[in-house]
């Protein structure tokens, strides 16, 4: 398929002058309801991909292939250009090379590769702690390396505000800039001071995780740069809860005609059933 497209699109809203949230998704129905409502972009979270993918915690035991495989199912399901966590890049910055690769070809229009070092060191569980600087610019400069379309957007992440401080966190935003990444992804940013402190250091495009109430006015986050602000991850939790429901009620002998769910006309859309009746039209008859 040509990616090419939604990665100029993403590239403008990266370039304007904006704040948006992105839809979280998780797959190729949850992507097409994301865009039919109104998503500019949307969000496939490695915690997400655990959960849709293996029904797991965020423990980092999904593959690169697994992660790749569901990203891009989703992105073929519609013309969202997508945003990945691509977590530490499933390895040292050789691995981080093979993962922009793989997920560019999946049709990625941005990811982000952090510098918290994982998986786990046996004996840190309960801890969390990043890699040098040092290394984490061999793991942007080996994603940049990676890269073959130049539309698409490759981002470093950090939560070193909320685990080395502030000051350590500009050094790493400084540091990654220098080494080439287009965006910041920054996790952990709790005050707008922290924000206006690192956005005043560099001069690429940001990007928040969950933050507090104060933090979400997207006119004031897009006068520091910030062009994507998260949301969480509702709609996997809500999925979640309501097939939860659902079959609880099936087993304790509810009537399925009682039960609330899809229309005929809203799965007929998120399926694209009318595209099919026509192909079947053209093609079958």
């Amino acid at each position: 398929m040509h990616w090419t497209n939604r990665r100029e699109k993403f590239r403008a809203y990266l370039a304007g002058d904006r704040c948006f949230h992105p839809g979280s998704v998780f797959d190729a129905i949850s992507a097409r309801v994301a865009e039919d409502v109104g998503f500019e972009v949307g969000m496939f979270a490695g915690s997400v991909g655990s959960l849709s993918v293996l029904g797991s915690p965020d423990d980092i035991v999904l593959t690169l292939t697994e992660f790749a495989g569901q990203a891009y199912r989703i992105n073929r399901a519609g013309q969202l250009p997508l945003i990945v966590d691509a977590d530490h890049g499933y390895g040292n910055a050789l691995n981080v090379k093979r993962t922009v690769e793989e997920l560019e070809t999946a049709g990625v229009a941005m990811l982000t590769i952090e510098d918290t070092e994982l998986p786990k060191a046996f004996g840190t569980v309960g801890t969390t702690r990043l890699i040098s600087i040092e290394e984490g610019v061999g793991k942007m400069k080996a994603a940049l390396e990676g890269r073959q379309d130049p539309s698409l957007v490759v981002a470093g992440r950090s939560s070193a505000a909320g685990v080395t401080g502030i000051d350590d966190a500009i050094a790493r935003t400084k540091a990654y800039e220098a080494a080439g990444v287009d965006c910041m992804f920054l996790a952990g940013i709790q005050t707008r001071d922290e924000l206006e402190a690192i956005s005043s250091a560099v001069s690429i495009p940001l990007m928040l995780g969950s933050t507090p109430d104060e933090m979400r006015d997207l006119d004031y986050l897009a006068t520091q740069r910030v062009r994507f602000a998260l949301q969480g991850h509702k709609p996997i939790m809500a999925s979640i809860k309501a097939v939860y429901d659902t079959l609880k009620a099936l087993r304790e002998g509810a009537d399925p005609k009682n039960l609330e769910g899809a229309s005929a006309d809203l799965q007929n859309q998120v399926t694209r059933g009318d595209d099919f009746k026509r192909w079947k039209k053209d093609y079958l008859s």
